[in-house]
């Protein structure tokens, strides 16, 4: 079988991460299976569709990598095939006109939830001999009476729904516009669709769309129901916990390769493996691995993944990514070390890029002011010797490399018979203005000799003057 997965999302707001673990489930299992993966975007609600919304799509389904062989196809642009098919279906008797008024469905509704019944349509229109005239009707399925619609989801396992439970739902309304279980069918249908990977908030829909696809002649694919996420409450993931567009976790820090990462072991595992390469991932995914349980969000394993590649992926591509983030909070990053050198320092100290660039300022633009409490602690007059005593060293100092320049403090140290503290504090408020930095072997690295040399000359003049003021 050539497997064919689609990921369809609504153009009604940002792709949030639910979408983006059903859009990386249904590319792992075309890529698993040298199979299709195909982007359609559901726009046929004009109300609330948006182009921004489109582009929003677009945009984090590139920034993760889930590259689409077929699309974007665009509901909107197949309103002539639904219209032909709606016209099928009331020719074959499968569909009938439904000239019901909203107050008499409303009504009907009431009643029924008054006497503890399922609301459903009570097919009023199912035999009409004739149309009433002057309202335009809407077209319902006519939906099997009697019997079970039976499936096998791939995760859930056999489901069984009674037709009985079903009512005629309306495939197009009074406007001639098509509603969402019905063009679902008729798209699935016309790309071929073998495999439909979503969320188990549409596990309903599925028995009508099933009827559908046999009314249409078609056999339906297979279902897989991926369970949703929840907020460390319980809850359903939502904005009250959070839960953002993709592109936000892009401009918080993270990294791709680390977001999918963490996204496919929201309900799948392989063993105790906690890491997976892309590679690994198209290798070892399988559907049947899916948990049925919801998964719970976790910020704090997101943050350790994000370190985790941070530190171990090609540091190349993570300066390349570091640098937007130096771009975005207005970082100049000509003056300063490579961005490569910054990553190799840095990531073992922070949990995202955009923390990456902010402590990392300094290395590019120095400061203006010594950090109050920092300088009241570090720069007392009993500094001074140390800082005279490197100062001098580091000016003739050639070999500006780590490994070097420790040994200038280590050097200084047991010249002067003071611990390694005693040099290294001073010397770290003197270059960064504060009392926290890498060790101070590599912040002398990153800040480079000028800026170094500049800094300890001006921690010197402060201790002259808070001398002076004595």
């Amino acid at each position: 079988m050539n497997i064919r997965t689609r990921f369809a999302p609504s153009p009604t707001g940002f792709l949030h991460v639910g979408g983006a673990r059903t859009a990386l489930f249904c590319w792992l299992q075309a890529r698993a299976n040298q199979g299709t993966f195909i982007l359609r975007i559901e726009d046929t609600d004009l109300e609330r569709s948006t182009p921004e919304s489109v582009q929003a799509i677009l945009d984090g389904m590139e920034w993760l990598g889930l590259d689409y062989d077929e699309g974007p196809f665009y509901q909107t642009h197949s309103f002539d095939r639904y219209a032909d098919v709606v016209r099928q279906l009331l020719e074959e008797d499968k569909a009938y006109h439904c000239y019901c008024s909203k107050a008499r469905l409303e009504s009907l509704r009431e009643v029924q939830m008054k006497e503890g019944i399922k609301p459903r349509y009570d097919g009023k229109c199912r035999h009409l001999d004739s149309a009433p005239g002057g309202i335009e009707p809407v077209v319902r399925f006519r939906n099997p009476q009697g019997g079970e619609v039976v499936f096998d989801d791939l995760i859930r396992g056999p489901i069984s729904i009674s037709n009985d439970e079903l009512d005629d739902l309306i495939i197009a309304r009074a406007d001639g516009s098509p509603t969402y279980n019905f063009t679902v069918v008729v798209d699935d249908m016309s790309m071929r669709i073998t495999h439909v990977i979503r969320g188990d908030d549409h596990i309903n829909n599925t028995p009508r769309q099933i009827n559908i696809y046999r009314a249409l002649g078609a056999e339906p694919p297979v279902f897989a129901h991926v369970p949703m996420i929840l907020g460390a409450d319980g809850a359903r993931l939502s904005k009250r916990h959070g839960a953002v567009g993709v592109m936000q976790y892009r401009d918080d820090g993270y990294l791709a390769p680390a977001l999918l990462n963490y996204l496919v072991r929201l309900g799948w595992s392989h063993g105790d493996q906690e890491v997976f390469s892309i590679d690994e991932m198209i290798e070892l995914f399988d559907l049947r691995d899916v948990n049925r349980k919801a998964a719970a969000f976790n910020t704090d394993k997101l943050d350790w993944l994000n370190q985790h590649y941070m530190k171990n992926l090609p540091v190349s591509d993570v300066a390349e990514q570091l640098a937007w983030h130096f771009s975005d909070q207005g970082i100049n990053t000509e003056a300063g070390p490579p961005l490569e050198d910054v990553v190799r320092v840095q990531a073992e100290r922070v949990k995202t890029l955009k923390q990456m660039a902010a402590l990392s300022r300094v290395f590019f633009e120095g400061y203006a002011e010594f950090d109050p409490q920092a300088a009241k602690k570090h720069l007392r007059p009993v500094a001074a010797p140390p800082l005279e005593a490197v100062l001098a060293k580091l000016q003739s100092q050639e070999d500006w490399t780590p490994g070097p320049l420790h040994d200038v403090i280590d050097c200084v140290a047991a010249e002067l018979e003071v611990g390694m503290g005693k040099v290294a504090q001073p010397l770290r408020v003197a270059l960064t203005g504060a009392g926290i930095s890498p060790s101070i072997d590599k912040t002398l690295w990153l800040m480079g000799k000028q800026r170094s040399l500049e800094g300890i000359a001006k921690a010197l003049k402060f201790i002259e003057v808070r001398v002076a003021a004595q």
